[in-house]
Formats: structure tokens, sequence, C-alpha cells
């Protein structure tokens, strides 16, 4: 069973910078997207940072600059470097993989962005 687990939330003040963590654990096949969402209260989950299948990364705009995703293939992890961080970024974080045809996500990790 494959299951996605986040790490590295918390408090942070604006300026701050923070690492996510996302490891997956079990065998995921033919994976077309690994990255990481967002949701802040009140409002509905947002892309913010992801590896397509051809390797190639995107970012939100709100993000761009700010943010660097990047990926251990060997340790079946994928990470979120924020720098940068605004009180806008304040949201629970959630890793997400496409494969197989399943769409599996992560618990999520809260990050606070204080002014």
């Amino acid at each position: 069973q494959v299951q996605l687990v986040e790490s590295g939330g918390g408090l942070v003040q604006a300026g701050g910078s923070l690492r996510l963590s996302c490891a997956a654990s079990g065998s995921i096949f033919s994976i077309s997207f690994m990255g990481w969402y967002r949701q802040a209260p009140g409002k509905q989950r947002e892309f913010v940072a992801g590896f397509t299948s051809g390797g190639s990364t995107n970012y939100a705009d709100s993000v761009k600059g700010r943010f660097t995703i990047s990926r251990d293939n060997a340790k079946n992890t994928v990470y979120l470097e924020m720098y940068s961080l605004k009180p806008e970024d304040t949201a629970v974080y959630y890793c997400r993989v496409l494969g197989g045809r399943r769409d599996y996500w992560g618990q999520g990790t809260q990050v606070t962005v204080s002014s």
C-alpha cells in the first residue's frame, strides 16, 4: 500500500525559509506527476510546484523565484524548499503523486508564516 508522508512544516517569520519533505512508501508505477499543493483557510486547494513525467518542473506564479522543488529518486522523496516566505504562503501543504492510474495524497503539513 502506498503512503505519502510529509514533514518539515512549522511556524516561521516572514522572510524566513522552510524545507518540506514527502517520502513515499510502497511502489508507484508509471509516475506522471509528483508535486505539491496547498490549501489556505477558506480557500480551494491550489497547485504550488511539481515534476512532470518528462522531469521538467512547473511552479505557480505566486511562488516562482522563491520555491524550489527537487527529488531524490533513490529515497522516493520529493522536497519543497521555500524561501522569502510571506504570510500569504500560510496553508496546509500536501504532497501529490499520480501514477498507475492512481492519485495519491499525503496527509498535509501546516506552514504558518507570521508577519
